[in-house]
């Protein structure tokens, strides 16, 4: 009976509420951020591109598929974030749902997100950076793409699997795992409790795969972190260009805000 139940957390983790948006009440999340321990080889290599990137700047392109109940979802996440900065813009789109974009603005700590359920069409939900959570199996909280950057970071049992070539760049391809903790970051209280329950009825980790792609100066050019469990799988790529480039930024004005304790829905992670 274990596998149907795996299953069926699985399915819920990934698609349940794929064409719906809400807002509710926030909470803290538990989990602590992945481990920074030292090392070496494949998984120092993955590390150091990592960090270089968090003290640089680049655009990027997510690339998110989720199939589960029977049914194949594609999400697209694009913008141009400082990560020194930790300034950023983003805009999200799901083609044909209840709510199909959504832009969202990263500065000073907070979180300005339009396409919130409840507000109008010319306001903009604002809420604490850090008080963002994933509602997803491996999603980011609010599509944060410094989150991914942390999980990447965060990869065991890292191998060196060639060379690739990746958006007209020759790149090494690293491979590596994401264990429970890295996987459930940032995750909501409820969402984690599924997470547990799943890897419960597994008797272990869920079999999350996660791929860097570094070119020879040293630079990440995309990532990709994965699940596959029979019919339902998750893949978030995210490729990186225009890196070093400038970022502008532009903050909604304060008149135009509403706070928000928590935003949920699948455009927001």
């Amino acid at each position: 009976m274990r596998r149907p139940l795996v299953l069926a957390a699985a399915a819920a983790l990934l698609c349940a509420g794929c064409s719906t948006a809400d807002a509710g009440t926030g909470g803290d999340s538990a989990a602590a951020s992945p481990s920074a321990e030292v090392s070496s080889g494949p998984r120092s290599t993955v590390r150091a591109a990592v960090a270089a990137l968090r003290e640089s700047r680049a655009a990027f392109r997510q690339e998110i598929e989720l199939e589960g109940e029977g049914k194949v979802y594609g999400l697209t996440v694009t913008g141009d974030f400082d990560f020194a900065a930790d300034r950023g813009h983003l805009a999200v789109d799901l083609p044909g749902g209840a709510i199909d974009h959504s832009d969202q603005v990263f500065a000073d700590g907070r979180i300005y997100l339009s396409g919130v359920q409840g507000i109008g069409e010319d306001a903009w939900g604002v809420m604490d950076r850090d008080r963002a959570e994933a509602h997803y199996l491996l999603r980011a909280p609010l599509n944060d793409p410094e989150h991914l950057l942390q999980q990447i970071a965060a990869m065991r049992e890292v191998s060196r699997e060639g060379e690739e070539n990746v958006q007209g760049v020759r790149t090494v391809r690293y491979r590596g795992i994401l264990d429970h903790r890295t996987v459930t970051w940032r995750m909501a209280p409820d969402t984690r409790t599924t997470m547990q329950q799943a890897r419960d009825a597994l008797g272990g980790d869920l079999p999350v795969f996660a791929d860097a792609w570094i070119d020879s100066r040293g630079r990440l050019v995309q990532t990709r972190t994965q699940v596959n469990m029979s019919r339902t799988r998750s893949t978030l790529t995210m490729s990186l260009s225009d890196i070093g480039e400038p970022v502008r930024v532009t903050v909604p004005r304060a008149a135009d805000t509403v706070p928000v304790s928590e935003v949920g829905g699948i455009l927001n992670g």
